[in-house]
């Protein structure tokens, strides 16, 4: 019917001259075309015409048309509204019977309106489409529209240029971004928050045909930023009944109750696991700053990025905390998952740090309550740091979400459990927080049995150094050095002890020995065996009758059982006289020779009673010297006693030509392991010119 005007500027519409390929849906109605003159006869029938009136062309033109093809009781309605349409020019729309050629009736829709040539002349156009085939075109329309706007599924359409052109409201409502937010933009202006890029994958989809089905998203839309959904995603393209591509549609399901349901059922079993783990994991050894280590490494980095223990100070000695000012900690432990400053940013282990009261970690304490941030702010820094500068490195470290617990024992507080999250992005929450109590209270009793065992072995300790004497530092002809060395923190110290007492005549007693059992008990027990040794060695008893009196002293005592060596020196005899109460055989290396070990009778510890002591006498010259030891030196559990003995000898021979002092350290750094099962006394003596 002529050409059609030129597109106006800015307009999307094809250009003149610019044919689009057809739709379809003039086809799929069926759409019939009737122009009739001014009298009423048809000048045009299209095909389609024929096909819905049943008439040729060839029948119809020139034929008046409401005989022909409507029938007689209505052909007068019809004459009046064809007259209608030429007077007003008023278009008219409507359903109307008409009368096939084969004599049936069909409903048809109408559409009518005036035409005008270039000489003025009236005629009438009529486009016809069968009622039935309109209603069902509606219909499916209709059911479309309800389907997309009612789908609890999220549905977009876009156009080839990968443009929003609709949005239905539940993608609206799950990704929580309007349909006016995103129509006519491209989808990479809109899914900003997806970690992988979709506009590569969906125009990949466009270009191929290849949709993508179920595929399983998780993302942080942006109406809800601080938690994960789960999208399952589907990307097809879009065709016309003549394979012209339209666009791209994609859909949304959101499955994010089920991706949570899963999670949280992990989560739980992640959560079992990690109480299991530090079960086994925490609390191994009796030593404080151990487990304080042990606890942060296994909260890292299943619960968070960097995790702190700090102790209270006055917890560590036993006071109580007061309850105003600051709360002075000492840090035990820190764990990290990856390198970060914010490792720098927290109390270098060991060192004591002042919290002020305004401080997180101090409320934690004070309240002996969890403190959760789960959005940590500029303000929140600075009062879970110790200073500006520290502040700066949380704040630089991307330190977003911090939790303390208290660690608590039998009703006092010891100290805080320090979390927080750098490139974990999820939130500490109330569950993290109860986890966080459990892992803590755990630990804390570990901690508490581990500080009372030191101030216990501390006791132990200085009253075992107490106990222990001072060598002279002058004997007759002899050069004494001795050494003590307690046992690991994961033993308490024991009854080991040394001594070397002067005699008349210029004479020393050598005395080494070891009470069974630990603790302070043992150590009591040793104060006064060594006194009573003095006392023994006092009255100049020969090393045989001195045992006696210490087995008879013992002898039915609770822990008593206890070995021990007795030597006499006389520089003047040149000699050295030794017995043992079941103590192991001391070394002699003679001046230019090899360190052996002797061979006294052994003798029954003290305590036993009833068993007579046997000494034996043995040259000591100028040069000569002498290695007394308790069982803590040369006994292990992996090697034989045999080899340990050995062992002992090479090191003694190795240290020829060394000072005393130097001989000690020797002998102990090549003999004993750091944390040793049990203490060791070592006495070693020279004789000189």
């Amino acid at each position: 019917m002529g050409t059609t005007e030129s597109s106006r500027a800015g307009d999307d519409r094809p250009a003149a001259g610019r044919a689009a390929p057809p739709s379809g849906l003039l086809d799929l109605l069926s759409v019939a075309a009737v122009v009739l003159n001014s009298q009423g006869q048809v000048v045009f029938w299209s095909p389609k015409a024929e096909e819905l009136f049943g008439w040729t062309a060839a029948e119809a033109l020139g034929q008046y048309a409401a005989p022909l093809t409507v029938h007689e009781e209505h052909q007068d309605e019809v004459i009046k509204l064809f007259a209608e349409v030429l007077e007003s020019g008023a278009d008219w729309a409507g359903a109307f019977p008409i009368r096939h050629k084969d004599g049936s009736t069909r409903l048809v829709e109408f559409r009518n309106m005036r035409l005008l040539d270039d000489l003025g002349e009236a005629y009438a156009l009529g486009l016809a489409a069968d009622q039935a085939a309109v209603e069902r075109v509606e219909r499916d329309a209709a059911l479309a529209m309800r389907l997309v706007s009612q789908s609890p599924v999220g549905l977009a359409i876009l156009d080839p240029d990968l443009r929003y052109l609709a949005v239905n409201p539940a993608l609206e409502r799950i990704t929580g971004q309007s349909a006016a937010e995103r129509l006519g933009r491209p989808v990479g202006e809109i899914l900003t928050f997806l970690d992988t890029d979709p506009e590569a994958r969906l125009r990949r989809v466009l270009e191929t045909g290849e949709s993508v089905v179920d595929r399983d998203i998780i993302c942080r839309p942006p109406n809800d930023p601080d938690h994960e959904h789960a999208w399952s995603v589907s990307y097809y393209r879009l065709e016309d009944s003549g394979g012209r591509v339209l666009g791209l549609a994609y859909s949304v399901i959101d499955v994010t109750a089920r991706h949570r349901a899963a999670a949280e059922a992990a989560q739980a079993r992640q959560r079992l696991a990690l109480i299991a783990t530090a079960s086994a994991c925490v609390g191994t050894t009796l030593d404080v700053e151990t487990t304080a280590r042990e606890l942060a490494d296994v909260v890292v980095p299943v619960l968070a990025d960097v995790a702190c223990v700090d102790l209270l100070d006055s917890a560590l000695d036993g006071r109580t905390a007061p309850n105003e000012g600051p709360a002075v900690f000492r840090a035990l432990a820190v764990s990290a998952a990856h390198p970060t400053e914010a490792v720098r940013a927290a109390d270098l282990p060991g060192g004591l740090a002042p919290y002020d009261s305004d401080r997180l970690i101090t409320q934690c304490v004070r309240t002996r309550q969890p403190v959760l941030v789960p959005h940590t702010t500029r303000r929140d820094l600075e009062r879970i740091a110790l200073h500006g500068e520290a502040a700066s490195r949380l704040a630089e470290t991307g330190v977003h979400s911090y939790l303390a617990v208290p660690l608590m024992a039998r009703g006092e507080v010891l100290g805080a459990l320090d979390l927080k999250r750098t490139r974990n992005r999820t939130p500490f929450d109330d569950d993290d927080a109860v986890l966080a109590a459990e892992l803590a209270a755990r630990a804390a009793v570990s901690i508490d049995n581990a500080r009372g065992y030191q101030a216990q072995r501390r006791a132990a300790l200085t009253l075992q150094r107490s106990l222990l004497p001072e060598p002279p530092s002058r004997l007759p002809g002899l050069e004494v050095a001795c050494r003590y060395q307690p046992a690991g923190a994961a033993s308490e110290i024991g009854g080991d002890w040394y001594d070397a007492i002067p005699l008349q005549g210029d004479k020393t007693a050598l005395v080494v020995g070891d009470v069974m059992g630990s603790g302070i008990k043992a150590a009591a027990t040793m104060g006064q065996l060594r006194s009573a040794a003095r006392a023994f060695a006092e009255l100049d008893l020969a090393p045989a009758e001195a045992l006696r009196h210490l087995d008879h002293l013992t002898e039915g005592a609770e822990q008593a059982i206890t070995t021990c060596i007795y030597c006499v020196y006389d520089p003047h005899q040149g000699q050295c006289e030794i017995c043992l109460a079941g103590h192991l055989p001391p070394a002699l290396m003679r001046l230019g020779h090899a360190a052996q070990l002797l061979d006294p009778p052994t003798g029954t510890p003290l305590g036993v009673g009833g068993v007579p002591f046997e000494a034996t006498t043995v040259a000591f010259r100028p040069g000569d010297m002498l290695a007394l030891y308790t069982d803590g030196l040369v006994e292990t559990r992996s090697e034989p006693i045999d080899a340990r003995l050995n062992t002992l000898l090479d090191a003694f021979t190795a240290t020829r030509g060394h000072d005393l002092e130097d001989t000690c350290d020797r002998v102990l750094d090549a003999l004993r392991s750091p944390g040793g099962e049990d203490d060791v006394a070592l006495l070693i003596a020279r004789a000189l010119p």
